[in-house]
């Protein structure tokens, strides 16, 4: 039987540290101290519960090898999410890779965790890509990972800029030059480490697998053999295999998910799943199962209304008492997908 690998991307939303939190830099105190206003100790360890009690229930309850983030602020969110892990998942050993680099305007980074038993990060390989906009940067957190039978992955964790209630107007920009610097470090990565190098790039594009960021500047397709013909660098687009998926919600009703977040009622299919050559083809010793690609959606996490949303958590917005939902999670469904090692 082949070794496997699980990895996930989630967007946690708005994972802030709790308010007056003495590291947070005195600009980033004053952006969000009216956001933050009664986001205490006890609520913050509260959402951690809520997250870790999704997380730990993936992989069939065994947790994911390597699960990328974003909306993280810092290196203190991302560690203490780890240590509750650690201490719900005995067969796990959690640490982060995170580099506090973002000019986001709330200051939220990309980040993974990974389980030290089974992945080791080269420290000389973790890089933070800037996508540059008018009003601030969103990080692109790259990682290379060396399985215990020396494969390497190069990760990729995103989050494009945001459509800001703009799908096509004037926020397209931004997420094209996303889509660009997402292109460039791919072809970046198969200079040095060779065309069939292992290249998986995930995360919240805030754009749909269709939209023109993906398909045209970031070079991702629903077709195979494109990705397998190219001779430049291309990346297949796994989301197309989760469009439509089955899931239950929280009062146990059949529901059909066509997104991973829900905006006024429709779904957007936002957090996806790249993968290059390499990985489709197994030549650098792993490979994807492209049908193992799906949207992770536990009953408790749909929401039992017209439309199957995920149950969100939400941000304080100035009074955390009133303003979160603490049966909720976040405002995106997790995805994930399996590697083997061939």
């Amino acid at each position: 039987m082949h070794e496997r690998l699980y990895a996930a991307f989630w967007n946690l939303e708005n994972l802030f540290a709790p308010a007056n939190h003495p590291g947070r830099p005195a600009w980033l105190q004053r952006a969000t101290r009216q956001d933050l206003r009664g986001w205490t100790s006890a609520l913050f360890q509260h959402k951690l519960g809520q997250l870790a009690s999704v997380i730990e229930r993936m992989n069939d309850a065994g947790g994911p090898d390597l699960l990328g983030v974003c909306e993280v602020e810092n290196a203190f969110v991302i560690e203490q999410l780890c240590a509750l892990l650690n201490g719900r998942l005995a067969q796990r050993t959690y640490r982060p890779v995170h580099v506090d680099s973002s000019r986001d305007l709330r200051g939220i980074d990309t980040a993974f965790i990974y389980d030290s038993r089974r992945l080791s990060p080269n420290r000389d390989e973790i890089f933070s890509h800037w996508v540059i906009r008018r009003t601030g940067t969103r990080d692109i957190t790259q990682a290379t990972f060396v399985t215990r039978r020396g494969a390497e992955l190069v990760a990729l964790a995103n989050h494009w800029p945001s459509r800001s209630g703009d799908a096509l107007g004037s926020s397209s920009g931004f997420r094209a030059v996303a889509g660009e610097t997402l292109g460039y470090w791919h072809e970046r990565i198969r200079e040095v480490k060779g065309n069939e190098v292992a290249v998986l790039a995930f995360g919240d594009f805030n754009d749909n697998p269709f939209d023109r960021s993906l398909t045209e500047h970031a070079r991702a397709t629903r077709e195979i053999q494109d990705v397998a013909r190219a001779r430049s660098a291309r990346f297949f687009n796994l989301a197309w295999q989760y469009l439509s998926q089955p899931a239950v919600d929280r009062k146990g009703k059949s529901r059909e998910l066509n997104g991973t977040l829900y905006y006024r009622g429709d779904g957007y299919l936002f957090d996806q799943i790249l993968v290059s050559r390499g990985l489709m083809k197994g030549g650098a010793a792993l490979r994807v199962l492209p049908d193992s690609a799906r949207i992770e959606a536990f009953p408790e996490m749909v929401l039992s209304s017209s439309n199957p949303a995920p149950v969100r958590f939400g941000l304080p917005k100035g009074d955390a008492a009133k303003n979160v939902n603490r049966n909720g999670f976040s405002d995106h469904y997790p995805v994930s997908v399996i590697l083997e090692m061939s």
